[in-house]
């Protein structure tokens, strides 16, 4: 596709959560949850997951942070972040979907059987549940990301976002990529909400 001049960020992830590990034992993947993001600084990542940190049993639609939050309380997050090209259109078009999919989020829940039965290869889905790499997949599926075609699988698992064309942007702990951006100047106030760059 042509004139791609915006990124998206793909965030694959393990926090070390109880869930994070039994799924590490059953699948042997290092990382095992995947959250999207439309800015390089992370401060907002998109996903299905854990709605308070403590509470592993209440999931659905959240924004995730770095700073608050499930990556907070498990400040050893494990992270690689994928740096994907898109076009213009590409990137409003995420974002209009997600935006729209925040303002009706108590419609959504999170997909635990279909989270279950996809690690035995079986499809379960009903319409308002996801599971993280589910609602990933769907997303870029969905705004026709190039490399798309290789995720065209019943059951999409973190590590297959590896086949999308990408840049490996890092390779780390996820509190150790928040300062080295606000560092470079690429860093969300979290008072007024607006984001500062010092680099081109």
């Amino acid at each position: 596709m042509s004139n791609q001049n915006r990124q998206l960020y793909i965030v694959i992830s393990q926090t070390g959560t109880l869930l994070s590990r039994i799924l590490k034992q059953i699948t042997g993947a290092e990382y095992n949850h995947a959250s999207i993001s439309l800015s390089r600084d992370l401060e907002r990542m998109y996903s299905f997951g854990r709605r308070h940190p403590y509470n592993p049993f209440w999931g659905g639609f959240v924004i995730e942070s770095p700073r608050i939050g499930t990556f907070k309380r498990f400040s050893e997050t494990k992270v690689l972040v994928l740096s994907v090209s898109v076009t213009e259109e590409q990137h409003a078009e995420l974002k209009e979907m997600l935006d729209v999919m925040w303002k009706r989020r108590r419609k959504y829940s999170y997909n635990y059987i279909g989270l279950c039965l996809a690690y035995f290869h079986v499809v379960w889905k009903q319409e308002g549940c996801y599971y993280c790499s589910e609602f990933v997949g769907e997303l870029l599926t969905k705004s026709r990301v190039d490399g798309t075609e290789q995720l065209r699988s019943s059951i999409i698992q973190p590590m297959q976002f590896l086949r999308v064309p990408h840049t490996l942007l890092y390779c780390g702990k996820l509190r150790e990529y928040v300062s080295n951006t606000c560092s470079e100047g690429i860093c969300e106030d979290a008072t007024n909400r607006t984001v500062h760059r010092r680099l081109p």
